[in-house]
């Protein structure tokens, strides 16, 4: 397939700049956060953080993997910091949110994969802001049940894991995770009548059969809310974009995903993991 390099007029992006969008920056540094939006050059940075939000990424900003699409770091990890949940909740408080996105780093170095510092802080935020709703975009924690449901067991309203590509990429773009693995991951969160999301990336060499077979995988474990976005190398020495979808082309999926049952589908270019999480709460 021919590889594409300049991005098309589709892909521009808001100017990371603004007021908000400076005091968020401001926030995150001082409470010493970490967010995906910064770790994984999300394109949508500007636009969020200019609206006041961010996904917090707990566990540190060190992942024990290294798939070839994201930009966050890889290495050995440092200790989690007993004092990360509380910052949390509070720059939530600050930022006077009514849902928040956590995510992290897969740690991998952990027993139970940190599954129960993702209890510790989903429970702070909780208790720290009253009503606020919560998405946990959760690692697959190798699979095990008992570490799902910690996570499960603090009460987060929606439970986000990713496949992130088509079963036949998996193996070349994703590091230790497997796709069956995480169908399954998600499948046992619908299983305990939670709310379970998923979504993953085009221009990585996908054929449009593998989309479709990957969007009724997706529905047949119950998962109830989609995303679909393109994918956008963060540098060099990760995958190569091979091919940048047209909209349209997004438009048609995100159709053929409403069709197949799903609540809510978020399905153009820019789309990420977390955008508009809040219109995401199935009551």
């Amino acid at each position: 397939m021919k590889i594409h390099r300049r991005l098309p007029a589709w892909l521009r992006m808001q100017r990371a700049s603004g007021e908000n969008y400076s005091m968020v920056k401001r926030l995150v540094e001082q409470n010493n956060l970490h967010t995906i939006c910064k770790s994984g050059n999300c394109p949508n940075i500007g636009e969020c953080w200019n609206a006041g939000t961010a996904t917090f990424m707990i566990l540190g900003d060190i992942c024990t993997r290294a798939c070839k699409f994201c930009a966050t770091k890889t290495g050995r990890p440092f200790p989690p910091d007993p004092e990360e949940p509380k910052r949390v909740a509070e720059s939530v408080k600050i930022l006077k949110l009514r849902h928040c996105v956590i995510t992290s780093v897969d740690r991998d170095d952990l027993p139970d994969g940190g599954a129960a510092f993702w209890a510790e802080t989903i429970r702070e935020i909780k208790t720290t802001n009253p009503g606020i709703t919560i998405e946990a975009l959760i690692p697959d924690f190798d699979g095990k049940a008992e570490n799902i449901q910690k996570t499960l067991d603090a009460g987060p309203d929606v439970i986000s894991h990713n496949v992130e590509t088509v079963r036949r990429l998996t193996p070349a773009i994703r590091s230790k995770a497997k796709y069956e693995r995480s169908l399954g991951v998600l499948s046992y969160i619908a299983q305990q009548r939670r709310t379970a999301k998923s979504g993953f990336m085009l221009g990585l060499g996908e054929y449009e059969d593998e989309v479709i077979e990957t969007m009724d995988d997706l529905r047949k474990t119950g998962c109830r809310i989609l995303t679909i976005g393109q994918y956008l190398q963060p540098g060099s020495g990760y995958m190569e974009v091979v091919d940048y979808v047209h909209p349209r082309k997004f438009e048609e999926y995100r159709l053929a995903a409403l069709e197949m049952g799903f609540d809510f589908v978020e399905s153009s270019p820019l789309v990420r993991s977390s955008f508009h999480a809040e219109k995401h709460i199935i009551t």
